[in-house]
């Protein structure tokens, strides 16, 4: 028998507008939603707002005597209990088929002019869209190499008055596919640009690489391949435990173990993982670097942003993945696009986003 819960209103005050802690600024609170501590960090650098979404905060919100999970919330009533494992294991089939792509990459730089004239002059990116918001304090911009509604692109946030960013030395570097890595080399540096490896072949391999920094020290391998309908081809990240990471980006965001190289003479083993072919889409590299288990993460880079049918079953895979939902899945205020945010095993963020209202946010 269902019975009827009557949730009281919420208030929040706080003297600034901040965004939620998905730090992906596609998706922000309304002006209207003012949150408070524990949960902002005041510091005036970042001007984001943390809300985890634990049970136990939501019981302290909602004033209930047991907790309810937010999935069991219709319209009002309660809803039956989930049942069994075997509804787990539907779930994980379920992610096997849903509609994934990559979306977006999400990182914060300190001077958004000085880098889309990086990205564009030097790398051949051109700028999709941009978008200033005064009264939250930022600005942002997409960058890319087609549509984003058929290509992976990248994400710039800047926010006011922050004009330099901690990276850390978890993340790795982005990949961009290149037909010539000399000339664009030459390239960089005839526009004043910073070039940490010369161009040569990979340690252990044969393709031609180099490394290029932007304005904000973000590094960029250079690949040396031919025509590609994804450049933007990458995003390396440093994991603890690569095993655990394969297992928990197979299972619970639905990728294929593309490629898997272990490099013992510089001690360090590589996973590419994908929704398809790594010459025609983006891909995640997990690097794992022997006896490294922890990584200082920075403020700089933030999130992956991927496309799904069900924010909602995307949420419940991870956490029968073991990973963590820090923004539990529903509707962001206002547009009403339907996210979920989670973190994996080494605590490295993505958002998960319907697809549908990805597409109605570009129309």
């Amino acid at each position: 028998m269902l019975r009827t819960v009557t949730v009281p209103s919420l208030s929040f005050s706080s003297s600034t507008h901040l965004k939620v802690s998905t730090q992906n600024t596609s998706y922000l609170a309304p002006h209207s939603l003012k949150l408070s501590s524990p949960y902002i960090n005041k510091s005036n650098s970042t001007r984001t707002v943390t809300c985890n979404y634990s049970p136990s905060r939501r019981l302290a919100l909602l004033q209930l005597g047991t907790v309810i999970p937010q999935s069991q919330f219709l319209s009002g009533t309660l809803a039956p209990a989930r049942s069994s494992e075997v509804t787990d294991q539907n779930v994980l089939e379920w992610v096997k088929n849903d509609k994934r792509r990559m979306l977006h990459v999400v990182y914060n730089v300190g001077d958004l002019d000085k880098t889309i004239k990086f990205y564009t002059e030097c790398l051949g990116m051109k700028l999709l869209r941009r978008r200033d918001i005064p009264e939250d304090r930022y600005s942002n911009a997409f960058l890319g190499y087609g549509p984003e509604d058929t290509n992976f692109t990248v994400e710039l946030t800047y926010n006011y008055g922050v004009d330099k960013y901690d990276i850390g030395d978890g993340f790795g570097h982005f990949g961009i596919a290149v037909e010539d890595v000399a000339r664009t080399v030459d390239l960089v540096k005839a526009k004043g640009g910073k070039v940490t490896r010369e161009p040569g072949p990979v340690k252990g391999g044969s393709t031609m690489i180099a490394f290029v920094e932007d304005p904000n020290g973000y590094k960029f391998e250079l690949l040396e391949r031919g025509l590609t309908p994804e450049p933007l081809c990458q995003v390396m990240l440093r994991v603890g435990d690569l095993d655990r990471s394969i297992n928990f980006y197979k299972k619970s965001f639905g990728m294929e173990l593309l490629r898997r190289r272990d490099n013992p003479e510089y001690k360090y083993t590589v996973a590419l993982m994908g929704y398809g072919p790594e010459d025609k889409n983006a891909v995640l590299e997990l690097t794992y670097n022997y006896g490294i288990t922890e990584y200082n993460k920075g403020n700089g880079y933030t999130q992956i942003a991927i496309g799904t049918d069900d924010v909602y079953k995307s949420a419940e895979a991870v956490k029968l993945c073991g990973g963590k939902i820090i923004r539990e899945p529903g509707p962001i205020p206002v547009i009403n696009t339907k996210i979920t945010a989670c973190l994996d095993p080494d605590g490295w963020k993505s958002v998960f986003v319907d697809n549908v209202d990805f597409f109605k946010e570009l129309e």
